[in-house]
C-alpha cells in the first residue's frame, strides 16, 4: 500500500508539472525547412537546439504528414521544459542503420520533458526482423530510446513496426508512459514493447502494446516500476528479466504489475533468470488483477532460462528471487501447464504467495501446477490442481531472445 500511495503522489506532481510547464514558444519543424515525403532530420535537429535553449517552457511541432528521418539524437541539458508534440508520422529508412548510441530516436539527458501527440514513429521492421535469423540482433535500431531523463511524460504516440525494442528506458527517473500504442506483428523478432532497465520511478498507464516479444520487459537496476492497465497480445506477455546474463547487474526491486489483460500471448505473467548466472536479486514483485484469455504458461517463474541452450542449464541461478506474488489472476490458457514455478536449486525462492488463480484449460485433459525449488503459500479460491515437483527442469518454456 505504501508503495501504491508513492506511484499515486508521483503520478499527481507529474501531472501538476505538465500542466504548469506549457510552452510560451513554438517551433514548428516546417518552419525550419521540413517538408513533407522529404528528410525532416535537420529540421527536427534545428528546432531542438532553439527550444531546448529556451529560457521559458517550449514546444517543437510536427505537424500533420509523412516526414523521413534518419537517426537522431535529440539531447540536453536544456535550460528549461521542453515538449515535443508529434502529429504527423515519422518513417525511418528501410535500412538497419542505428544512431550511435543503438536507437533511431533517441532522447538524451533531459528534465521535464514532454513527448505528446497522435503521431507514429513507423520504423519500417518488416525487412529487418528475419536479418538475424532466429538469434537476436543488438545492432538493429531500437525505435526509441529514453536514456537519462527525469520528471518526464510521454503520452499518446505510437511505435509502428520497429526494427528491435521499441522503446528502451536506461537510467531515467521519474518517466511516465500513459495511452501509448505499440504495434508489430507476432512474427517480428525481438521487438519488446517497452524495455525499463537501471531506472526508478517508471510508471507505464493504459497501454496498448501488440508485438512479437515481451510486451513489456523489465532489467535490472529497474526499481518502483508500475505497469497498469496495460494490454498485451500477441507477443509474449510481460516478463521481469531476463537477469543474470552479464557482470555488474544490479538488483530489482519494487515492481508492480496490475490490471492488465493478456490475450493470446506466448506466455502470461512470468519471471526469468539464467542458470550458470552472476549474483544478483529480485524482490517485491506482485502480479495482481491479471486477465488472460487463450495464454500459453499462464503463470511462470523461470529460472533455467536457456534460450537455444547457448549455457550450462547444469549449473543453478545465483539471482535471488524472494517476496513475489501472482494474485487474483483469472482466464483461460491455452495449454494444460497452468503454472509453472521452477526455482534455482542452489537459491531457492522464499516468500512467494499465490491466491485467488481462476484460470481454465481450453483444451480437453487434465492440468498441472509445478513447483520447483520453491514451497509457496497458496490461499484464497483456487482452480490449480496441487503443486507437483517438476521431475527435471529444463531450458527456456519459450525459445526466444534474452530479451
Amino acid at each position: 500500500m505504501e508503495n501504491m500511495m508513492k506511484f499515486i503522489v508521483a503520478k499527481f506532481v507529474l501531472v501538476l508539472l505538465v500542466s504548469t510547464t506549457r510552452a510560451h514558444t513554438v517551433f514548428d519543424v516546417t518552419a525550419e525547412g521540413a517538408k513533407p515525403e522529404g528528410d525532416a532530420s535537420q529540421a527536427l535537429m534545428a528546432a531542438w537546439g532553439k527550444a531546448c535553449a529556451c529560457t521559458e517552457p517550449s514546444k517543437i511541432l510536427i505537424p500533420k504528414g509523412l516526414f523521413l528521418l534518419s537517426p537522431v539524437t535529440l539531447q540536453g541539458p536544456c535550460k528549461c521544459a521542453v515538449e515535443l508534440e508529434v502529429q504527423g508520422t515519422l518513417k525511418a529508412s528501410s535500412n538497419n542503420k542505428a544512431g550511435k548510441e543503438g536507437g533511431w530516436v533517441t532522447f538524451q539527458r533531459i528534465d521535464q520533458f514532454t513527448l505528446t501527440g497522435e503521431g507514429i514513429f513507423d520504423g519500417q521492421g518488416e525487412k529487418a526482423w528475419g536479418a538475424c535469423g532466429t538469434n537476436f540482433c543488438d545492432k538493429l535500431p531500437i525505435n526509441i530510446r529514453f536514456d537519462f531523463l527525469n520528471n518526464s511524460l510521454v503520452q499518446g504516440i505510437t511505435s509502428l513496426n520497429s526494427k528491435q525494442f521499441h522503446i528502451n528506458v536506461l537510467g531515467c527517473n521519474n518517466l511516465t508512459f500513459q495511452s501509448v500504442h505499440v504495434t508489430a506483428p507476432a512474427e517480428s523478432l525481438n521487438t519488446d514493447g517497452i524495455h525499463i532497465g537501471r531506472s526508478c520511478g517508471v510508471n507505464i498507464i493504459d497501454t496498448i502494446i501488440h508485438t512479437g516479444d515481451d510486451c513489456v520487459s523489465i532489467g535490472d537496476g529497474a526499481k518502483n516500476v508500475s505497469v497498469t492497465n496495460v494490454e498485451c497480445g500477441p507477443g509474449h506477455g510481460i516478463a521481469i528479466g531476463s537477469l543474470g546474463k552479464f557482470e555488474n547487474e544490479e538488483p530489482v526491486l519494487g515492481i508492480t504489475i496490475k490490471n492488465c489483460t493478456l490475450n493470446n500471448t506466448d506466455n502470461g505473467v512470468r519471471i526469468k533468470t539464467w542458470p550458470a548466472s552472476t549474483d544478483n536479486t529480485a524482490s517485491s514483485i506482485h502480479f495482481e488483477g491479471i486477465n488472460m484469455n487463450n495464454v500459453s504458461n499462464p503463470i511462470l517463474i523461470d529460472q533455467v532460462y536457456c534460450p537455444w541452450n547457448r549455457c550450462n542449464a547444469k549449473v543453478p541461478s545465483r539471482v535471488k528471487l524472494s517476496d513475489i506474488s501472482f494474485k487474483n489472476i483469472k482466464g483461460t490458457s491455452s495449454t494444460p501447464l497452468l503454472m509453472k514455478l521452477v526455482c534455482s536449486s542452489g537459491i531457492p525462492c522464499e516468500a512467494v504467495e499465490v491466491a485467488d488463480i481462476d484460470i481454465k484449460y481450453t483444451g480437453v485433459g487434465p492440468t498441472q501446477a509445478q513447483c520447483t525449488n520453491v514451497k509457496p503459500t497458496i490461499s484464497g479460491v483456487m482452480s490449480l490442481p496441487e503443486c507437483t515437483e517438476a521431475v527435471a527442469p529444463t531450458a527456456a518454456v519459450a525459445a526466444g531472445p534474452a530479451a
